[in-house]
This record gives C-alpha cells, sequence and structure tokens, in this order.
C-alpha cells in the first residue's frame, strides 16, 4: 500500500521543529534543535485563502481516512489533529483573523542515556523519585525529556501511562496514551486509579483541574511525572503554592527537572523539617519550612512557609548574602584601620580574617583578649590567616 503524503510534509526538512503557514503570509518554519533554533521564511509568496483552505481539508480528510493518525477534538474554529509524528492545529475564522494551519514533530529521539546524566540522579529516578516535574520555557524540551523518562521506567518492568492534550509523545504501543481533551478529569481519575499504573506522564499541565488531577493522583499513590512551563526552576514548585497545602507540597513532588537547551540544567528534591526559616531569630518563630535544595550539590536554596496567612518562597542564598556583608561591616568596624586592608570571608560557624603577618598579633591581642572580644560579639569562631 503507498504511503500516504501531506501538503504540508513539503515544507519540512529534516533540522524542521514546525511549520507556520496564514492566509495572506510567507510560509515560515523553526529549525535547528531545542534551545537553538531560528524562525525563517521558507517561501517567496503570501498563501492564499484556498491553498490554506485546499491544505486543512486534505489533512482531515486522509487523517479520518487512514489508520496513521486521528483527529483529537474538532470546534467550530479549529481542529487538533496528530498524523504519524505530526501535530497539526488549523484554525480558521471566526476564531482567528484568516486560516491558520501550524504543524510541528520532535527532530530528536532520546534515551535517558543520551542526556549522559549523573549517577546519582538516576539512582533517584530508579529508587526515591516518584513526583517528578519536568519544567522549561517552551521549546527546551521537556516531552523529549518525559518521553525518555516514561521508556525508562517501561525497560525497569513499571507500568507506565500518559495523560495528554493533544497525545503527541512519540512512545511504544505497550505505554497507553489517554486524551485529557476528550474525558473529564474525574474519567481519567477513575480510570487511572482502577488500572494501577506505576508511573503517569502528565504533558503540558495549564490550569487548577490539571494540578488538582496531578496531585490527586499522586497523594492515591500513583507515580507521577508532570511537564510544566518555567522560565526559573522555582517557578514550577511555585505553580503548586495556593493550590495545595503547604504541608501537602513534599508528599505531591519530591524531584523537578529544569530543561535548558535540551539537557538537565538543574534538579532541586523537596524535604519537609521543622525549624526557625533563614533570616529569622526568634526561636518561638519556629515553624514547619519545605526546603528545596540542589540535588546534586546539596545547597540549600529556597524555603517555603508560612507567615500570617500567606506561603511565602525566601531565597536562602539572598538573605546569607546580606547577612554575610552586614557581619563583614561589623568586623572591619571593629579591625579599625587594620580593618581597611583585611580580606574576610564568612562561612557557616567561622569567620575567616586574612591580614598581613605583622598585623596578626595587634589582632589577637594580648592572651588572646582582641579576638575573644570579637568572637563574642559577631557570635561566630573567628580564625586568622596571613595574606
Amino acid at each position: 500500500m503507498k504511503k500516504v503524503k501531506l501538503k504540508i510534509e513539503d515544507f519540512f526538512t529534516p533540522d524542521t521543529m514546525s511549520i507556520h503557514l496564514k492566509e495572506g503570509v510567507v510560509p515560515y518554519a523553526k529549525r535547528g534543535k531545542p534551545g537553538n533554533w531560528e524562525f525563517v521564511p521558507i517561501g517567496d509568496k503570501p498563501l492564499t485563502k484556498e491553498e490554506m483552505e485546499e491544505m486543512a481539508k486534505e489533512i482531515v480528510e486522509i487523517v479520518r481516512t487512514t489508520k496513521e493518525g486521528f483527529v483529537e477534538f474538532d470546534r467550530k474554529g479549529s481542529t487538533i489533529v496528530q498524523f504519524r509524528n505530526y501535530r497539526i492545529v488549523i484554525a480558521r475564522p471566526p476564531f482567528s483573523d484568516g486560516w491558520e494551519i501550524t504543524a510541528s514533530r520532535p527532530i530528536v529521539k532520546l534515551s535517558l542515556k543520551d542526556y549522559k546524566l549523573p549517577k546519582k540522579l538516576i539512582e533517584r529516578f530508579e529508587k526515591r523519585a516518584e513526583g517528578i516535574l519536568i519544567a522549561g520555557a517552551p521549546g527546551m524540551g521537556k516531552s523529549c525529556f518525559a518521553q525518555a523518562l516514561a521508556e525508562f521506567y517501561l525497560s525497569k518492568n513499571k507500568v507506565v501511562k500518559t495523560i495528554e492534550s493533544p497525545r503527541d509523545l512519540q512512545l511504544p504501543a505497550s505505554i497507553t496514551q489517554y486524551s485529557k481533551s476528550l474525558a473529564s478529569s474525574e474519567e481519567i481519575h477513575d480510570v487511572l486509579l482502577l488500572s494501577r499504573p506505576d508511573y503517569t506522564v502528565f504533558d503540558e499541565m495549564r490550569d487548577d483541574p490539571d494540578f488538582k488531577l496531578f496531585s490527586d493522583l499522586r497523594l492515591a499513590g500513583v507515580g507521577m511525572i508532570g511537564v510544566v512551563h518555567a522560565t526559573e526552576p522555582i517557578d514550577a514548585v511555585q505553580r503548586f503554592v495556593r493550590r495545595v497545602e503547604l504541608g501537602m507540597i513534599p508528599s505531591i513532588l519530591d524531584t523537578v527537572v529544569f530543561m535548558k537547551d535540551g539537557r538537565v540544567e538543574k534538579v532541586y528534591e523537596l524535604k519537609m523539617t521543622v525549624k526557625m526559616p533563614t533570616g529569622m531569630r526568634e526561636r518561638d518563630l519556629t515553624r514547619p519550612v519545605v526546603e528545596i535544595r540542589d540535588f546534586l550539590s546539596g545547597k540549600l536554596e529556597y524555603e517555603l512557609y508560612t507567615f500570617g496567612e500567606e506561603t511565602v518562597v525566601v531565597p536562602v542564598e539572598k538573605i546569607l548574602k546580606k547577612r554575610r556583608s552586614r557581619l563583614v561591616s561589623k568586623i572591619k568596624k571593629e579591625l579599625g584601620q587594620i580593618g581597611e586592608k583585611a580580606e574576610i570571608e564568612v562561612e557557616d560557624d567561622v569567620v575567616l580574617i586574612r591580614i598581613s603577618k605583622k598585623e596578626i598579633p595587634y589582632l589577637i591581642g594580648k592572651k588572646g583578649k582582641r579576638i575573644k572580644k570579637i568572637e563574642k560579639k559577631i557570635g561566630k569562631k573567628v580564625k586568622v590567616e596571613a595574606l
């Protein structure tokens, strides 16, 4: 049987991610790879209304008469179609100001091994991560990584399913793909709870019902992998703030993967603890705090806690930087004239002062009185080294 070809496929080259056709405008395409693409014209004359209508009609007819695709949904002003590995969006008046066709496809298909991830992160995916959020700006490779992660779990003999809108992830037939466009959140919730997958990939989470469905399934014991748009890693976590109770966030999310230029740029882990938040001094301010740490370095980067009736997200490094700056100024004031030439480094429990060798005895003082006085004032141990 002869393979059917769409007219829009002529606009694609091997490095084309998507084409953008509109009546009255020359055709354009995005070419390159995730994180490194350019938007270029691929024709020299504007497309007519007749040409656009003909291409749109051909797409719908072929999809409905072959087994190589399906219509995801068809509304008065728009139609979304999946044909082979092409996701095609057709918009028409009065919904849009003219006929428009946007077709996109994945140009790379990677396995988890291709990302060259640290062994520590692979082990986390395999043994501990069950509430995973994949975040990044549009076109940065989020869905590609979600696809690789789904196949990784499948290779570990896990039952994997997906929730998509539209269904465009390129996955093996053994992974069932559910359409959020054709079913309610309640129906998907019931089906997944009864079929009990080990992991569910939720591609493109957008609104409150999506986040509620993700949270409900995760709290029911289903391993969840969610994909969200975010310009910064912390933005992904903030999408859950005010949508769920603070204390529930670490039970829903334990790992956040931030994608940039098609690679994993940042990984956060979330944990709940009870402590005095960074920057506060009164002991009675101790409270439940969600710590957000860089997974690979273990460095604490953000804290989430309630302050009054609000849930706040606090950048820890910013607070510590201000505190270090104030402490350095205080120490230099104590040192007087020699403080102007001193190099001062503030660590967690120790302050390191580097000063010229001849001024060290003056800094320490008789029987260490001066250095002890400084330690008492700043509440930290002081080490002295020669410049």
